[in-house]
């Protein structure tokens, strides 16, 4: 296990000069502080007092898992509140999927790149990584069994972040969901579908996610390999540490035994409140936060274009947080960061964190959601001109 280059950065916001666009997180100025207060005080003053402060089952808040089923059920996924199971954020969800799954020196399917909190949860249970190329060119199943045979385990699942991705904000479309799937079946593997910014889409037209696609074609979500990780976190609060996943009923149940061996559940009042908070202001806070972060995006995106050099290229997310940058070959985004916070007092991520294998020296992560006017109009123009030299 090694340490978080993301957690890092994020200690130098604490310094005030920075213009960071490390941090992939939610600008807390937009959190619903006052119904998140008001709801506290409601549960806490009220006749469910003592439940909130008691312990709770494993399984979570069943009201919360009631209204995640609807919500399920709006994105083409029928279920009820037995294929719900609530984590401490979703990043616990991918710690348990991890430990379900995976036997040291299994391989897991993983994008090149991919989610570095993904990595580092996965890396305690000691698996092998192989590249999914959802958008094609993937291995035959026989090779990716072969490789993983060689290194004395099985292929597991493959993970990955169909929208609005993290780092790249890449969104896949149906027909690569699709074909995920066709690997999946092929490879008998689970998928575990990281979901955690799907309701932050800015431009076009959503695209069901991969479990919707999979009920379609299993018959229902109890013969799905699918396995959905949701989160409150880039919505409501990311403090709060609400998540959870919805997968198949034999899948909930051993998450529940391993939710018993290592914290029991998580916080009941933040559940209680979490469920009242969802259902009062979920849809208008999304609002908010398309309005707030496409502004930031297109101020981003427009600064790229007006002052980054030939050779430097960078996605055109329709969601999400991130803007994915390549720089020309040779060039390392890690020594460019070192020069870059000493020189430009510029803060960023180096891409090579995100990937299985090292590889990805020469790209780097733009976070935009607390990307300031002030930050992008001096910032972006300082990094490009270490890239000029």
């Amino acid at each position: 296990m090694k340490a978080s280059e993301i957690r890092e950065l994020l200690k130098l916001l604490d310094q005030p000069d920075i213009l960071s666009f490390a941090g992939g997180i939610p600008d807390p100025s937009l959190f619903p502080a006052d119904a998140i207060r008001d709801a506290y005080a409601d549960v806490l003053g009220g006749p469910e007092a003592a439940a909130a402060l008691q312990y709770q089952v494993s399984e979570g808040y069943l009201p919360l898992r009631r209204w995640l089923a609807g919500q399920m059920g709006k994105l083409g996924v029928a279920c009820d509140e037995a294929n719900i199971f609530i984590t401490s954020g979703s990043q616990q969800a991918l710690d348990y999927l991890g430990k379900l799954f995976l036997s040291p020196s299994d391989t897991a399917l993983v994008t090149w790149p991919t989610y570095l909190g993904a990595l580092q949860a996965f890396n305690a249970y000691e698996p092998r990584y192989d590249r999914l190329r959802p958008e094609g060119g993937n291995m035959t199943p026989d090779a990716y069994h072969t490789a993983a045979a060689a290194s004395g385990g099985k292929v597991k699942f493959a993970y990955l972040v169909p929208d609005f991705a993290n780092p790249t904000g890449n969104t896949l479309d149906r027909k690569q969901r699709e074909a995920v799937l066709d690997l999946a079946g092929e490879l008998d593997i689970a998928v575990i579908e990281d979901a955690a910014y799907r309701a932050l889409r800015y431009d076009g037209d959503g695209v069901p996610p991969i479990l919707a696609l999979d009920c379609i074609r299993s018959g229902g979500i109890d013969k799905a390999r699918t396995l959905y990780c949701g989160s409150f976190s880039k919505i409501l609060s990311p403090g709060m540490r609400v998540g959870w996943v919805c997968a198949p009923r034999h899948v909930v149940e051993k998450l529940v035994l391993l939710k018993q061996a290592s914290d029991l559940h998580s916080p009941s009042v933040n559940q209680m409140v979490m469920h009242r908070v969802a259902e009062a202001v979920f849809d208008d806070q999304v609002e908010k936060l398309i309005d707030a972060y496409r502004e930031r995006r297109d101020g981003l995106l427009g600064a790229l274009e007006a002052n980054m050099p030939e050779g430097v290229t960078w996605s055109r997310p329709e969601g999400g947080m991130f803007v994915w940058v390549t720089l020309p070959e040779g060039t390392d985004a890690t020594e460019l960061l070192a020069r870059s916070v000493k020189e430009a007092r510029v803060a960023f991520v180096p891409g090579k964190a995100f990937y299985a294998d090292g590889t990805g020296r020469n790209t780097l992560r733009l976070s935009f959601t607390l990307a300031t006017r002030r930050a992008v109009s001096e910032g972006i123009p300082r990094l490009a001109a270490l890239l000029k030299g």
